[in-house]
């Protein structure tokens, strides 16, 4: 049995999306493969939004500056620096950020963020 490896992830796979977002992937299926997560880290402009989604994954939003718009069945929630959300799979969420200032926020999925997960419209 090998021994299990600690490493500091310093290069993460850029995910190419449009509408102006960044995504950095340091964990995961693109980056290095791994199944079981995915963690990202995001930088959305002002009035940038994404399609509806129902996730086949847990997905954990932690929100460094700005202020992230979540839509779900029940309503808005409206994330800010230093607060986390939780999306359980199944729940039809729309991520956006409707202000006027970048939001940089960090994304954990368990399991790893695939598209065809994700469950998009």
């Amino acid at each position: 049995m090998s021994k299990p490896e600690v490493r500091k992830l310093t290069e993460p796979q850029v995910i190419p999306v449009e509408e102006g977002k960044t995504i950095e992937e340091f964990v995961g299926l693109a980056s290095n493969g791994l199944q079981s997560m995915s963690v990202a880290h995001m930088i959305a402009p002002p009035g940038w939004h994404e399609s509806w989604q129902q996730p086949a994954f847990h997905e954990v939003t932690i929100v460094v500056s700005g202020q992230m718009a979540i839509e779900h069945e029940d309503g808005v929630m409206v994330v800010g620096p230093g607060e986390v959300a939780l999306a359980e799979p199944g729940a039809r969420v729309r991520y956006s950020n409707p202000f006027d200032r970048e939001s940089e926020y960090w994304a954990v999925c368990s399991p790893a963020f695939t598209v065809d997960a994700a469950g998009r419209d």
